[in-house]
């Protein structure tokens, strides 16, 4: 099969390997679209050390079934399917629980370290275990399906934040997955939307879906902005969809006495937080992992158009351009936000 390999740090390659097999309890999808996710560009450079070549990357794709395990009888061949990027066990502590994403041997499609390797979905077909798979509507195009899993990070996210009706949010960093946030947010019953980032073009865009109010996050009247509108107090709850020392201390500064900050972003592995700041204004700090069982809800809330993704599309391109597409990802040219690949 046709696949896109990363053979080494910064090179991919159209490749052909083996088509995979399913095993008793898999699904072998043949691939519709899959999206290049920020956390593979950075796999892609090796800087965060979860993409050891050699390897598929790819965990944000939808398809058709082609052939199911022995033992399984959920779905049959031509149905249209998203899965889940976290592989669970079903069986741990955690899962028993109903806290997949925090599986005690979680692993991630496309994702390969020093005590894991999968396979991912930068090619023609892909296996999967058929306990995270969903059903796809059929109105909804496969470039869009492609980009439930960072819809379910976002509603994930926003399900951990305590937001009562008609209370102000605040989401630092407009990409993919802080326009999803915003959006989510506002379903979730928020009366203010508050977004900042360094980017005018994605603040627009996220005036575009929502936002009641956007700031330069590098101005420094931006915290000054937000309290004035807040009666002095700062917002209730606030969502860091970045991942560095900066917007997560901008976070922190926006929220009100007793407020929620919840960690999305993760770029960096660590980061210097203001410890006195949070223990005395008693801020909450939560952080928020992929999703635990989302999809159901992300589908419908895709589906009637409460969760908006088609405005996110920079493009939606062959796979043979995949390697143009990462070289121009990962030196981060202007415009670009969330393109899909088609094996």
């Amino acid at each position: 099969m046709k696949a896109l390999l990363l053979s080494a740090y910064n090179h991919l390659e159209i490749a052909d390997l083996p088509r995979p097999a399913p095993g008793d309890d898999d699904l072998l999808i043949r691939v519709h679209a899959c999206g290049i996710c920020g956390s593979d560009v950075h796999g892609y450079d090796g800087s965060t050390g979860r993409r050891v070549p050699p390897l598929v990357m790819g965990h944000e794709a939808a398809g058709v079934v082609e052939a199911v395990g022995r033992n399984v009888a959920a779905f049959h061949p031509g149905d249209r399917v998203t899965f889940d990027s976290t592989v669970y066990c079903g069986a741990c502590f955690f899962c028993r629980r109903g806290q997949v994403n925090l599986c005690d041997h979680r692993e991630v499609v496309g994702v390969s370290t020093p005590t894991f390797k999968r396979m991912g979905a930068f090619a023609e077909y892909v296996t999967v275990p058929a306990r995270i798979a969903y059903a796809l509507p059929e109105s909804m195009p496969f470039a869009q399906a492609a980009l439930i899993e960072a819809v379910s990070v976002a509603v994930h996210a926003i399900s951990l934040t305590p937001i009562a009706l008609e209370e102000t949010v605040v989401v630092v960093g407009a990409g993919m997955i802080g326009l999803l946030v915003l959006q989510a947010a506002r379903q979730a019953g928020a009366g203010r939307v508050f977004v900042l980032d360094l980017d005018e073009s994605r603040l627009a865009m996220a005036r575009g879906l929502g936002a009641t109010a956007t700031f330069n996050a590098a101005d420094e009247s931006t915290i000054p902005q937000i309290l004035e509108l807040t009666e002095g107090r700062g917002a209730d709850a606030a969502l860091e969809c970045v991942g560095a020392t900066t917007p997560v201390k901008l976070a922190m500064e926006s929220v009100r006495k007793g407020g929620t900050v919840t960690l999305v972003g993760n770029v960096t592995p660590s980061i210097e937080i203001g410890l006195q700041s949070a223990v005395t204004r008693q801020i909450r700090l939560q952080g928020s992992c992929a999703s635990s069982g989302e999809y159901p809800a992300c589908i419908s809330l895709m589906s009637r158009g409460a969760i908006q993704v088609a405005p996110l599309l920079t493009a939606v391109a062959p796979l043979e351009s995949g390697p143009s597409w990462f070289d121009r990802l990962h030196r981060r040219e202007p415009g670009l936000l969330k393109v899909v690949l088609e094996p």
